[in-house]
Parts: structure tokens; C-alpha cells; sequence
């Protein structure tokens, strides 16, 4: 990266006789410029070069926790209703759930989330079903891809429907009789596979990725809709009242004190 010659500009500074100028443009400055753009260039390479060995640490450690993943999965199918459970606890995927896209994710045995062998280029999420009386797949998917010019895309398997179980089609027909506003409240969990092409990013699928499949025990313990962070404010509601409760109680005591000292004076 060149710098151009900086052109000369002067710095007026209020001083004593209001005349005091700093040539801005003399060969120390532009030395300082150039020599500044030189030890950015180097901070700009030693970026590129953290990114390209994180990603090679990510590849790693990803490779040396499938088999854990893999056991995870086996241990969490004798739980019954886990992953159901999971999502209805986590706040903002229950928010997405009807009351037959519940019933049908009862079925539900068994997520993965795998990334691309490029990392960063992209990562597939697969749902596992049983036998169910709502569609003929074993697996539904969703592959997300980062293409050239880093923009992304995604694609999915075609759900296959059995006759009058279509919940995407069950959500449009009700919200037209009932008003746009109406469709997009009774729009299906099941409408995210059908929802595919060039997109943005997925926020759905970030929040599966990211913050379910790392830790899918955290959300099915958790109580139903509450996080961390609601747990918190909770608790911090509750010391403040304990300790208001706690002043009430001194100011009470210090008002009885009070009182028997005017009572012993009157004596």
C-alpha cells in the first residue's frame, strides 16, 4: 500500500500572539505517515494469518469432538421427548411453534449439525424423524453454503407431506381466510425447509448451530421459555426486595427504639 504525498496544511494554535502555525505537511510529518502505513500493513497481515490458524484450530478441535457428538446423539435417544423439550424451553425457537408443529417434533429423534471441510464455507442441519403420521421422511435437511463473493444460499429436502398432514399448506389456508397478519402468526415451524434460495443470514439456523447443538442438555433442564439471562433479572429482583424488606425491618426497630426513649423521659 503506497501513501501519496501528503499536501502541505497548516495547523493554526491559539496562542499568546494568536500567529503560532505547525507546518503539517514537511518531510517529518510525511515520514511519520509512511511509516505508520508500514507497521499497519504488517498489523492488517498478522490478522489475515491469526484468521487462517484459528480456522485451522477450528477444523481440529471440530474433528475431535464428533465422536463425543456421536455419543451425545446414542445416550440422548433413551430420553424420551428430549429434543422437543429442547426447543420448546429455548425462548426464541418456542416463539416459532404452533401446537401441531409440537406434536409432530415429538417424533423428532435426533439432530446434527455438521460443518462444511472448508469451514466457514458453510454447515448442513439434519433432523432426524420416526415413523409419523405427518410426513414419509426419515431425515429432513437444510444446507446452508457461502458462495463467491461471499454470498450466501441455502437449500432443503422436499417434505413429503401424507394426505391432509401438510402444516406449511394448513398455515396459509387459515391465515387467508384470516388476514396476512393472521398467516404470519400461523405460519408452521415446517415452513423454514421450504424457505430456500439466496438469503441473508439465517437466524434460525445460527441459533441451532450455535447455540443449541453445542449444549442441547442446557435448554431441555432449563425451564420451559426461560434463559439465563431472564433467570438473572429474577434473581436480582428478588435481593433487591430482600433487602428493602431488610430496611423496613431496621426502620422499624430504630421507630420502637425511639418510642421507648420518650416514654423513659416522660418518666
Amino acid at each position: 500500500m503506497s501513501v501519496a504525498k501528503v499536501p502541505p496544511k497548516k495547523l493554526k494554535l491559539d496562542g499568546e500572539n494568536g500567529n503560532d502555525e505547525i507546518e503539517l505537511g514537511d518531510k517529518k510529518v510525511q515520514d511519520a505517515i509512511e511509516k505508520i502505513d508500514e507497521a499497519q500493513t504488517e498489523v492488517d497481515r498478522l490478522n489475515e494469518q491469526a484468521a487462517e490458524e484459528i480456522l485451522k484450530v477450528e477444523q481440529k478441535y471440530n474433528k475431535l469432538k464428533w465422536p463425543h457428538y456421536v455419543k451425545r446423539s446414542e445416550l440422548i435417544t433413551s430420553i424420551p421427548n428430549f429434543w422437543v423439550t429442547t426447543f420448546v424451553n429455548h425462548p426464541q425457537i418456542s416463539a416459532l411453534l404452533n401446537e401441531e408443529d409440537e406434536d409432530a417434533l415429538h417424533y423428532l429423534t435426533k439432530v446434527e449439525v455438521q460443518e462444511c471441510s472448508e469451514i466457514k464455507t458453510g454447515y448442513t442441519i439434519s433432523f432426524y424423524f420416526s415413523e409419523n403420521p405427518y410426513f414419509e421422511n426419515d431425515v429432513l435437511t437444510r444446507e446452508f453454503q457461502v458462495g463467491e463473493g461471499r454470498v450466501p444460499s441455502s437449500s432443503s429436502i422436499t417434505i413429503k407431506w401424507k394426505k391432509g398432514k401438510d402444516l406449511t399448506a394448513r398455515a396459509v389456508e387459515e391465515g387467508s381466510l384470516k388476514g396476512k397478519r393472521k398467516s404470519e402468526e400461523l405460519e408452521s415451524f415446517f415452513s423454514w425447509f421450504s424457505d430456500s434460495g439466496d438469503c441473508g443470514p439465517d437466524e434460525l439456523g445460527e441459533v441451532i448451530k450455535d447455540d443449541i447443538w453445542p449444549n442441547p442438555l442446557h435448554y431441555y433442564l432449563a425451564p420451559e421459555g426461560v434463559d439465563d439471562d431472564d433467570e438473572d433479572d429474577v434473581d436480582g429482583l428478588d435481593d433487591i426486595e430482600e433487602e428493602e424488606e431488610g430496611y423496613d425491618d431496621e426502620d422499624e426497630e430504630e421507630g420502637e427504639d425511639e418510642e421507648d426513649g420518650d416514654e423513659e423521659d416522660e418518666d
